[in-house]
């Protein structure tokens, strides 16, 4: 008798208490906005209405917006349920699997060179690019032995290599995808009930076809093995079920933009409560999932009373990110493997001597910014170049070359530089070879306090800095922290790192938007870029910091060789271990705060140069230095360079050509440590 009690209790908190939670945040989602509607109109308006301002108001505007979040917010949560059944992934969501990203990338790419193509609100295009962003996360994530880590990994470089390849689009054809900034970000903003009309006929066959097999879901559920022998065919429920999860993803990402992790935290609570069954399930997380999209959007204008429609997917990336750490740290530490605390990428002994590399490197660099500096709109012109270069020139092409192309030059070779320095500490601080300055969250926290230096105090050379380093500090704190929850292991750290970074990206998605950025100037600095930079960020933002800590480096890194060893050996060789992990952390937090402060949040920098470093020179540290500075310099006056070129005269960010390269390598560095 106590178990049914307990039961119709869950059954009334879960359905009944879902749905009143509903009902209210419905009613407090009509009344906000610009003016205030008394609850009696409101009621007025949608069970006896009238013509006049107030109920059209209510009906024609506020009323479609408030019905499309709570069929939005379903569809997500139901697709999430789906997601984690067929993956068996319970970090599995539309958002965590890029399938969002494939998405909205597709939807982008039609609107530019195939806008025939969006007939139907773009379903059809955003399915595919659904269909086909799941499979290739499927795939590279090793299929049906692929670990729950490693999936959302693939899934969350996937997404990235996906943003960038948007970012180019919308940023060369700003004219063509100037409406979809806001879309993009994920909006509940309806003009009248066509997207209701639209989706919620698609969401309500998805949800009953998905209702009906719901008993092989249950089966599935125990194993592919158990639901063979149990005489099922799993591989057609298993397409069947994840072809209605990416529709009912595809048609809320073409009414209201990709929204992300809705679909993760609503399937959670409900499997909290303790449901288990996929009937009862689906249809609470299509409730819950309502409730998480309206409050978010409830959320949303609260935080914005002016109504300048702050985007409702930054409010559920708030939301998710932290619900994401959560889950992962919640998870059973079998699930990720055993732990690892090796950061060698390459040969145990280097077979190249420390002079010959850098010479080497060094002749590279310059040959490198001797391209670049001859390189640009007019095409490749040395001679002119050099006369410039030694004061024979005209006083166009000095002030050209010296002025403009050999300052932006220096400023990436250098943040460069410390980007690649700050990933080589923080893989040795971190036992992680997988961690860098923008996968970790540093990069995503200094931009979270550059831009709000910037919205606070305005564009400053003095402050920028400075709030970059607060704001990469605080998210360094977070990382370590839950790095000694997670007992540093490296898989699990590079996924909280992802999930910082998602949060650092909602926030910084809010300041755009509040500070009114023109969406391409936007766009650009947080993809990282080294436009327009000259003189000042050498010296103010970028001597200083390398000329000081580089040799403090080059002297501490004794630690950092010891620590690899692992904290006991470590202790046993009289190191404190936690003052030099902090120590040297906090030195590479303060390198990619400087460089953010640069040019921006540029990522993959700080992953890719250490790591060819040790295919060169081995494991010690002090001989890496140089070297990782040298490759990363390297890396991104390239990127400078091609950013300049390859378009010209139009640029793209630097930072979104190295994640263009950096994704795919983080991708097969994933593969080779079989995670």
């Amino acid at each position: 008798m106590n178990i049914s009690v307990q039961k119709l209790i869950k059954a009334v908190l879960t359905f009944g208490g879902g749905t009143a939670l509903l009902c209210i945040l419905t009613f407090i989602h009509l009344n906000q906005g610009s003016v205030a509607i008394p609850l009696g109109t409101i009621m007025d308006a949608i069970f006896q209405p009238e013509d006049n301002l107030a109920h059209y108001t209510v009906r024609g505007l506020r009323l479609p917006r408030a019905v499309i979040g709570i069929v939005a917010g379903g569809a997500l949560a139901v697709a999430g349920v789906i997601l984690q059944t067929v993956t068996r992934n319970p970090l599995a969501s539309a958002s965590t699997l890029g399938i969002h990203s494939g998405t909205y990338f597709a939807v982008v790419l039609a609107t530019v060179f195939f806008p025939a193509s969006l007939m139907g609100n773009g379903i059809s295009i955003a399915f595919l690019g659904g269909i086909i962003t799941f499979f290739i996360v499927y795939i590279l994530s090793g299929g049906n032995k692929a670990t729950p880590v490693r999936m959302v990994l693939a899934g969350m470089i996937v997404s990235l290599l996906f943003s960038s390849l948007t970012s180019v689009l919308q940023i060369f054809y700003e004219n063509e995808t100037a409406g979809l900034f806001l879309w993009g970000s994920g909006t509940l903003v309806q003009n009248d009930w066509s997207g209701v009309q639209f989706s919620l006929p698609i969401v309500l066959v998805g949800l009953v076809l998905l209702l009906l097999m719901t008993n092989q879901l249950n089966t599935l559920s125990l194993g592919d093995d158990v639901a063979t022998a149990l005489g099922q065919k799993v591989a057609f429920v298993k397409i069947t079920s994840v072809t209605l999860a990416v529709l009912l993803t595809a048609v809320t990402v073409s009414v209201v933009g990709p929204i992300g992790f809705v679909g993760l935290v609503a399937p959670h609570i409900i499997k909290l409560i303790g449901y288990r069954k996929h009937l009862p399930l689906l249809i609470a997380s299509f409730i819950w999932g309502g409730n998480v999209l309206l409050f978010a959007d409830v959320l949303a204008r609260i935080i914005d009373p002016s109504f300048s429609e702050l985007p409702v997917g930054s409010i559920t990336a708030l939301i998710g990110a932290p619900w994401l750490i959560y889950l992962v740290l919640k998870m059973n530490k079998t699930k990720y493997g055993e732990e690892n605390t090796s950061v060698i990428a390459g040969k145990s002994a280097s077979k190249y001597s420390l002079p010959t590399v850098l010479t080497v490197l060094g002749v590279s660099i310059l040959m490198v910014l001797g391209i670049s500096l001859a390189s640009g709109n007019y095409g490749f012109e040395p001679i002119l170049t050099w006369q410039a270069f030694f004061g024979d020139g005209n006083e166009f092409m000095q002030n050209l070359v010296l002025e403009i192309r050999l300052p932006r030059a220096l400023v990436a070779l250098l943040a460069g530089m410390a980007l690649a320095v700050s990933g080589l500490i923080f893989q040795g601080v971190l036992r992680n070879p997988l961690a860098d300055p923008s996968v970790i969250g540093i990069t995503s926290g200094a931009g979270v306090g550059a831009l709000l230096t910037m919205f606070v105090v305005g564009v400053s050379a003095v402050w920028i800095p400075v709030g970059a380093i607060i704001g990469a500090f605080l998210f360094f704190i977070l990382i370590m922290i839950l790095a000694i929850r997670a007992k540093f292991q490296p898989t699990i750290l590079a996924l909280l790192g992802i999930g910082i970074s998602a949060l650092g990206s909602a926030i910084i998605q809010i300041l755009v938007v509040q500070s009114d950025l023109a969406v391409a100037s936007a766009l650009t600095w947080l993809s990282g870029s080294t436009y327009a930079r000259g003189w000042a960020e050498f010296f103010q933002l970028l001597i200083w910091p390398i000329v000081i800590l580089f040799p403090i480096l080059l002297y501490r890194l004794r630690g950092m060789d010891i620590l690899a060893f692992g904290d006991d050996t470590a202790k046993g060789l009289g190191v404190n271990v936690m003052s030099t992990r902090f120590e040297l952390a906090f030195y590479a937090t303060v390198l990619a705060a400087f460089s953010v402060a640069a040019v921006g949040t540029i990522g993959f920098v700080g992953l890719i140069a250490p790591h060819f470093s040790r295919l060169l020179m081995g494991p010690t540290s002090q001989r890496l230095l140089p070297v990782t500075a040298l490759i990363g310099g390297m890396v991104l006056v390239t990127a400078d360079l091609f950013s300049r070129t390859v378009l010209a005269p139009n640029e793209i960010p630097s930072g979104i050509l190295v994640a263009i390269i950096g994704a795919p390598y983080f991708l097969w560095l994933m593969k080779q440590r079989a995670m």
